[in-house]
């Protein structure tokens, strides 16, 4: 747990924890967790879904909200899907760095033609997708890039990353399993993790930022 009031939690999340249920993961998930120390969140938003605004992929870890009441709920629910006034930023391990250093990437993002589990920067019928880009760090083959994503597309900084020619360290997905398996340690997921979070509170409407640490694994990749 990272902060706590009447209105809001914030917690770190652990990578390999899923946030809500879904098919095949019935129990065990973070809300089940949160719904045992505070019991009134099963109220919040949906019963599949108490308290949650916003959402990490299952191996990612880092910093998330959720709301405690149901005003807070629509308040939150309302600045994540206008994306303007909520600043996501991300650190990931990549294999090699973007050039130049820092940019911006405009696409769109939807299903890749043939496979279902898979997303990928399309030409047309996607969802607008925004990620600035900053290369923080190099170390043999790899880089700490920090990511600020305007939209929240599925995957967003993970299609971004492989359409860049540099996919995120451990990801299964879109990332290059030959190159993992030369590491020193070979990951056991993507390397990404969410850093800090701002917004507006939703009672007090002043902006807030929380921050979590970048996990062990993060921090010791390195190459042969």
């Amino acid at each position: 747990m990272i902060y706590e009031d009447d209105d809001i939690l914030v917690v770190n999340k652990p990578a390999g924890i899923i946030v809500h249920r879904a098919p095949g993961y019935p129990d065990g998930t973070l809300c089940d967790l949160l719904l045992k120390r505070y019991p009134e969140m099963a109220g919040v938003g949906s019963e599949e879904r108490p308290g949650v605004v916003h959402r990490l992929d299952r191996e990612t870890s880092g910093v998330m909200v959720f709301a405690r009441t149901q005003s807070a709920y629509r308040t939150l629910r309302r600045e994540f899907e206008n994306h303007g006034r909520v600043k996501k930023t991300y650190l990931a391990v990549l294999h090699g760095a973007p050039r130049p250093a820092t940019g911006t990437l405009r696409t769109q993002i939807g299903r890749k033609p043939f496979d279902a589990k898979r997303m990928a920067v399309v030409e047309q019928g996607g969802s607008p997708a925004v990620t600035h880009w900053q290369v923080l760090a190099r170390h043999g083959g790899l880089a700490l890039v920090e990511f600020v994503i305007e939209t929240g597309r599925t995957h967003q900084i993970r299609v971004h990353a492989a359409h860049l020619g540099h996919p995120i360290v451990g990801d299964p997905l879109y990332g290059d399993a030959v190159r993992d398996r030369r590491l020193v340690t070979p990951p056991q997921r993507p390397l990404l993790h969410a850093v800090s979070l701002s917004f507006p509170h939703p009672a007090t409407h002043r902006r807030v930022e929380f921050t979590a640490p970048p996990p062990p694994d993060l921090i010791y990749a390195q190459s042969r």
